[in-house]
């Protein structure tokens, strides 16, 4: 097993918190938009998180009470995320890439009782409505009664009376079914200004500063853990957010330079994406300011992290967590050049890697892993879930399969929900899916088990070409062939994808997780019509 560090939080003199910058530096700009410039300085968004509470509390939601996000990036995001910080508040952020059902399934599943959206959400909106009647909306640009920013300007800029801190539920994004709530424990110090563990790790492991001269690059939507955990500590730090409208990588190098961005979190698919660009558009910017880049939520192919090393130098660091928040590793560039592949060793949490009966395993050996922590979260409305996460020693796991080395590096095979059995053989996709990516003409990869009668499974690779002319001419047959001859030296003949699917864009959040259960569900119907 390996144990992170304890955290320990600032002494009560040194409060951080964005309450505290609003007093001290009003004008200091909190969050920049990175399209088009718009700022929200600290004394106004203070301001406005005061406004929200007190609407919280005027549309009677007290301490504990649910609402609910479904939102684009804007600055009023964080209006909701620093009020419901103040009033106590459950906030569920909403992937926008969700349908009407399934919306209403997390509002349902959430006990929400206010929803803010936006117009550009008017059509699921209308059929939102319909499932869930009772549930009181207010819309940003919006119109009469439910405008957001009308109801918000009738409320007082003084903090409410009954000020304490608010949790936010995370739904899981449902790529192996339907998405689960993870409900973290309440914080043992319920003050709004009060320290939280992610300030430390930010600190003592990621080596934010906090002198307030942080510019963090937040590329991904707000609703996602990574963005809004990490873009609201860069707030308890006192720096600026930039936040990007939506990914574009020559848009995110250009936003580097623009506001001389010095920190920033990404997922592999934006390293892949950057580095597909013409050498011309990836080396025309400034990135001098850049000291710290960050990523997590999938893991990063070898040569990909490498090229990204190569590139932007010994300043790419990786972390490992999940939405439940039980444990982080890290790992800097330079430790990861020596063990190419480890996310790092713990810096929160106590990992315990372990076998089918829940006996530890000894370094090297694969297994699941678990985080022993003191706090753990529970999945919402679930309990057989969580106790399906459980390991009998009270430790805790999110499905990642991997294992540690003698010094206590972890290193990821992929998730157990992913596994593929063929011909009675366990095969873990991710190490095809890293392969195929690392091809100079393939953008994105799934590596899937299609219903196979001899087999059980067989394995699918659906792959994005970067040009779809590639495939244009004869279905695919000589590109297949040009991956099949690139794949054949590195893989083994079992993992070798029987099936080949080209097309020009996979089912992939704006995090980094691929929605493989689509993909399956999209093969198996093929085979029962088939069948």
């Amino acid at each position: 097993m390996q144990r992170g560090r304890p955290y320990e939080p600032p002494g009560e003199s040194d409060l951080m918190h964005p309450i505290e910058h609003a007093r001290t530096r009003p004008q200091h700009p909190a969050v920049i938009m990175a399209g088009s410039g718009a700022q929200m300085t600290y004394g106004e968004m203070d301001n406005a998180a005061n406004r929200f509470a007190q609407l919280l509390r005027s549309r009677g939601l007290g301490p504990g009470d649910a609402f609910a996000v479904l939102l684009e990036n804007r600055l009023e995001y964080y209006t909701l995320i620093w009020g419901s910080q103040r009033a106590g508040t459950l906030m569920v952020p909403v992937s926008t890439r969700l349908t009407a059902p399934e919306i209403a399934y997390i509002l349902d599943d959430s006990e929400t009782r206010l929803l803010i959206t936006s117009r550009k959400y008017a059509d699921v909106l209308a059929a939102i409505r319909e499932r869930c009647p009772e549930i009181d909306v207010l819309v940003m640009d919006g119109e009469g009664a439910e405008d957001f920013a009308a109801a918000l300007a009738t409320q007082p800029t003084e903090p409410i009376a009954d000020q304490s801190a608010g949790l936010t539920m995370l739904y899981s994004s449902g790529t192996t079914g339907r998405p689960k709530g993870v409900r973290p424990r309440p914080p043992e110090d319920p003050s709004p200004t009060a320290p939280v563990a992610l300030m430390g790790l930010a600190v003592m492991g990621a080596g934010m500063p906090t002198d307030g001269s942080m510019v963090y690059l937040s590329p991904a939507p707000l609703y996602h853990a990574a963005p809004i955990g990490w873009s609201s500590t860069v707030h308890r730090l006192g720096g600026t957010v930039v936040m990007m409208e939506k990914f574009e990588p020559e848009t995110a190098l250009a936003a580097i330079e623009k506001y001389r961005v010095t920190d920033s979190q990404w997922v592999p698919t934006h390293f892949v994406r950057m580095l597909k660009l013409d050498e011309a558009e990836r080396t025309r910017y400034d990135l001098s300011s850049h000291r710290r880049a960050l990523h997590a939520a999938a893991p990063c192919p070898v040569p990909i992290k490498q090229a990204m090393i190569e590139w932007w130098g010994d300043i790419v660091n990786e972390y490992y967590a999940g939405s439940e928040g039980i444990g982080m590793t890290l790992v800097r560039s330079a430790e990861w050049l020596e063990r190419p592949g480890t996310v790092g060793k713990a810096i929160f949490g106590t990992i315990h890697v372990c076998g089918p009966d829940g006996e530890e395993l000894p370094a090297g050996q694969d297994g699941l892993i678990y985080f022993e922590n003191t706090i753990l979260p529970t999945y919402h409305n679930d309990p057989d879930k969580t106790a399906e996460a459980m390991h009998p020693k009270g430790w805790m796991t999110i499905g990642d399969i991997g294992h540690v080395d003698e010094e206590g590096y972890l290193f990821l095979t992929d998730r157990k929900s992913h596994m593929i059995i063929s011909g009675g053989v366990n095969i873990y996709p991710q190490e095809v899916e890293n392969l195929l990516v690392s091809h100079d003409k393939v953008m994105d990869a799934a590596v899937i088990g299609a219903p196979d009668a001899d087999l059980g499974e067989r394995v699918v690779a659906v792959v994005q070409p970067v040009d779809m002319a590639e495939v244009a001419t004869d279905g695919g047959a000589a590109f297949e062939q040009e991956l099949r001859d690139y794949l054949s030296p590195q893989l083994a003949r079992i993992k070798m994808p029987r099936q080949f699917d080209f097309r020009p864009e996979l089912p992939r959040e704006a995090n980094g997780k691929l929605y493989k259960r689509e993909l399956r569900d999209e093969f198996a119907a093929r085979a029962r019509e088939e069948a």
